[in-house]
């Protein structure tokens, strides 16, 4: 229960900070990748924004020896290899993002307003990830069988 908590106050945060932020409307994420029209740097500033939180957040927690509260070890990502997989998953986000002016993050929040693109895109992202595992599960190969 205090980790169902604890994602739910996260991510209460996560969707203030982009609501607050004007994110969670693809008007204003659309006009950042118009650089030739209407342009608006505010995703520009939202982006460094997160990142400087980020970089400080990490070098304090993972500083500390105390580990994480609610797990036994962090789960850092230890990939460095750039593979089809990530590479065509990027480019879909990209995609998705450019077109629709939504991002997963910024979609979410804004579910709240009820208004139709939010929700189609919000299935269509559902539908996709359903699509991409169901993928994975029929491309990976059988495991080895011991005799």
């Amino acid at each position: 229960m205090k980790r169902i908590l604890t994602a739910y106050v996260i991510g209460a945060i996560f969707g203030l900070g982009i609501s607050l932020s004007g994110m969670a409307n693809p008007a204003k994420v659309l006009n950042f990748f118009d650089v030739a029209g209407t342009w608006d740097p505010s995703l520009a500033f939202v982006m460094g924004a997160a990142l400087l939180v980020t970089f400080f957040g990490y070098r304090y927690v993972l500083g500390h020896n105390a580990g994480p509260i609610l797990d036994k070890e962090f789960l850092v990502p230890t990939a460095r290899d750039l593979d089809g997989k990530l590479l065509g998953g990027s480019a879909l986000f990209g995609i998705g993002w450019g077109l629709s002016g939504f991002c997963p993050g910024g979609a979410i929040p804004a579910l709240g307003t009820g208004q139709t693109d939010v929700i189609l895109f919000v299935a269509a992202m559902i539908a996709g990830i359903l699509a991409a595992r169901m993928l994975m599960t029929f491309r990976r190969p059988p495991a080895p069988t011991q005799a």
